[in-house]
């Protein structure tokens, strides 16, 4: 279960830059909501003690236990429909107590799942069997997520495996057929949602969404958000209007950003610490995912490999379809933006993800082998 490390191994650089992201993130929530800015330090707290004890958890001992994080991860989805909290018309949280979001857990047990499944089989894993069975382990956690209903954790979660197959192996001659069906059936759903505003296969507010998103003056009750998110990001220039700031005409301070802690933490960014701000933001979200798969490159076997990929996959794109749908390039999807957004599960199951990729890095390829 433990190994003796070598202590100068640790990754500190990775765990600095998360910590800086999340520090950031606290004193953005702050100036958003300060109701909310001393549960974000305990959830910082939290993520740190997490993140310290999984790192020196073997990662290998970890993944013996793969069948048991699939059932789990069934076990918490299907709990969430027949027991759990709705709000806002969504059913996505377990209240024992503790109030959490199941769905977070499920990306971190995913990803230790697919990193042991695809090793695994990775001989025969572009065979017919294999692709259903994997389409079928997938689909299933995929589906209650998607019941919740969870749109963007959905699309999230399964870009996050399709990475993961990518890269322990999945043939060209599977992904290049596959993409040209997807894309072209895409951009026909799109074209007719423009052309009837019809929107088949989703939920009538999902399908207000998009139709807010491609025509905002059309659905100006569904579109005011996404607008004001905009708007409050142009406010904020090149240096911004500072954090907790008191201006009259500031989007956030005039109550038109709901709920600017969680989802549009980003509006907020932009308004208070400006363009210059944003993009050191984004750019230290970068750095974190670039760490990550550093350390995928050197990890002793695919399956630390794996885990490091699927982490950073995680953080990277659901970083990006935050970030687009606050600044107007994708729909609504209320989906937080990690380590920077408020929510404790979302916060401390990233510290565990990051736990498990400096355990990875404890035992990398150039460190092992002495």
């Amino acid at each position: 279960m433990f190994r003796n490390y070598k202590f100068k191994n640790f990754n500190f650089t990775l765990v600095l830059s998360v910590v800086a992201l999340t520090i950031v993130g606290i004193m953005i929530i702050g100036s958003a909501n300060a109701d909310y800015q001393n549960k974000q330090i305990i959830g910082l707290v939290l993520g740190m003690i997490v993140m310290t004890i999984v790192s020196f958890i073997d990662f290998e001992f970890l993944l013996q236990f793969h069948w048991v994080f699939y059932g789990l991860t069934i076990v918490l989805l299907l709990a969430v429909l027949l027991f759990g909290d709705s709000s806002l018309g969504a059913q996505r949280w377990i209240n024992v107590g503790v109030r959490f979001q199941p769905s977070e857990i499920a990306k971190i047990l995913l990803v230790l799942f697919f990193a042991w499944f695809f090793t695994q089989y990775a001989e025969d894993l572009n065979t017919r069997k294999r692709i259903l069975l994997t389409l079928a382990l997938m689909g299933i956690p995929l589906l209650l997520i998607i019941k919740e209903p969870d749109l963007s954790t959905t699309i999230v979660t399964f870009m996050v495996i399709a990475t993961l197959f990518y890269c322990a192996g999945l043939s060209s001659k599977v992904v290049i057929p596959t993409l040209l069906i997807t894309i072209p059936t895409i951009a026909i759903y799109i074209l007719i949602v423009i052309q009837t505003g019809n929107t088949p296969f989703l939920k009538k507010y999902q399908s207000k969404r998009i139709l807010a998103w491609l025509r905002p003056n059309e659905y100006t009750e569904s579109s005011y958000q996404q607008q004001n998110s905009i708007m409050a990001i142009g406010s904020g220039q090149l240096f911004g209007k500072g954090l907790n700031n008191k201006d009259w005409n500031s989007v956030k301070n005039g109550n038109y950003i709901s709920e600017p802690q969680t989802d549009f933490i980003f509006a907020v960014s932009g308004e208070e610490i400006g363009f210059i701000g944003s993009v050191i933001l984004i750019a230290l979200i970068f750095f974190i995912v670039i760490q990550c798969l550093r350390i995928a490159k050197r990890a002793k076997n695919d399956a630390g490999k794996l885990i490091c990929i699927g982490i950073a996959s995680i953080l990277g794109y659901q970083s990006f379809v935050n970030i687009c749908v606050v600044t107007g390039l994708m729909p609504n999807t209320g989906l937080t933006l990690p380590f920077v957004s408020y929510g404790l599960t979302s916060l401390v199951t990233m510290y565990m993800g990051i736990g498990l990729v400096l355990n990875v890095g404890l035992q990398a390829k150039k460190f092992y082998e002495r």
